[in-house]
């Protein structure tokens, strides 16, 4: 059984001790892709130093965090770099697979709810221009996440362009599904959540397809039972394909293999590459046509528990 992490933060210091350790374990459970979000110019030089370690194996985004943008007097200048960075990727790095993670996060403050809503479009327009995908974090947010998205894939559509791309950490009901899925081409990615005993989005799974989703780990943070309040690591993806196939009455196997397919069609990974597929399955990827046009999932003492909240 094959997973892609599509969304793991393997490079933050939570893993300093035992990188190399936690990076085995994923392989031993079948996990051969990590996807690694950026947060902002204080961790690239992390990130750029796990790529350059597992080129191939662990595949790099570029993007500036919502929460980056907070209170931070020069997140325009961060911006600027995402677009370098975007256009010229520093040696060894090779291609960056989306922007991200990027989105809208009003738990904290909605003090920079314009700053925040800015940089987003901007970077939601720096994606479409280049082709790539986004990668996209909400919190305290869905109304305006849904109004923004609406806005601008169709704006993105006018200029012949598209956006596109993958909610991480998903987290709302089947309505908030439906109307994102409808609006484009979006995956959902679920993670440890979904194992939660009180979870909306375990309630959402079973009207969901399964050629919309992918699945991820969010690690160091949101681990999956029977690893709650423990640090998360990509390994555990196979808990959440677990439980995503319990709820969609379906084999791990299965649930694998697709959520690989959709992971690697949305963000190009190469068949011959770690994580990817051959063109008959990037032909036959099952998706369904589109449908007719803070609940985040974590207790406020996991999140004290946790440590930063740019996950």
């Amino acid at each position: 059984m094959r997973l892609i992490d599509t969304h793991s933060h393997l490079y933050d210091e939570a893993f300093d001790e035992d990188r190399e350790a936690a990076l085995a374990r994923a392989a031993a459970c079948g996990v051969d892709c990590l996807l690694l979000p950026a947060i902002d110019s204080g961790s690239h030089d992390r990130l750029f130093d796990l790529v350059r370690r597992h080129p191939g194996r662990c595949r790099p985004m570029m993007g500036l965090h919502p929460t980056s943008v907070n209170d931070c007097p020069d997140w325009r200048g961060e911006l600027a770099l995402v677009e370098r960075l975007l256009d010229a990727p520093p040696a060894g790095i090779g291609r960056f697979c989306a922007v991200g993670e990027i989105g809208l996060d009003f738990y904290w403050s909605a003090d920079f709810r314009a700053e925040q809503l800015e940089a987003f479009r901007a970077q939601c327009r720096m994606a479409a221009r280049r082709g790539l995908p986004v990668t996209i974090h909400t919190r305290a947010a869905w109304p305006e996440m849904c109004a923004v998205i609406e806005e601008e894939t169709a704006a993105a559509r006018s200029r012949g362009e598209e956006l596109r791309g993958v909610f991480h950490a998903y987290s709302e009901d089947a309505a908030t599904y439906r109307r994102l899925r409808a609006a484009g081409d979006w995956l959902f990615g679920i993670g440890g959540v979904a194992t939660y005993r009180r979870s909306k989005v375990a309630e959402a799974v079973p009207e969901m397809a399964l050629a919309d989703l992918v699945l991820e780990t969010d690690c160091p943070y949101l681990p999956p039972v029977p690893h709650r309040g423990e640090r998360n690591e990509s390994a555990y993806v196979a808990h959440t394909c677990a439980r995503v196939a319990e709820l969609l009455g379906r084999s791990p196997g299965e649930v694998a293999e697709q959520t690989a397919r959709n992971a690697a069609r949305m963000f190009g990974l190469a068949a011959d590459e770690p994580g990817g597929r051959t063109e008959g399955e990037a032909a036959d990827s099952g998706r369904p046509a589109r449908p007719a046009a803070d609940d985040s999932g974590r207790t406020t003492a996991e999140t004290m528990n946790q440590g930063t909240p740019k996950a």
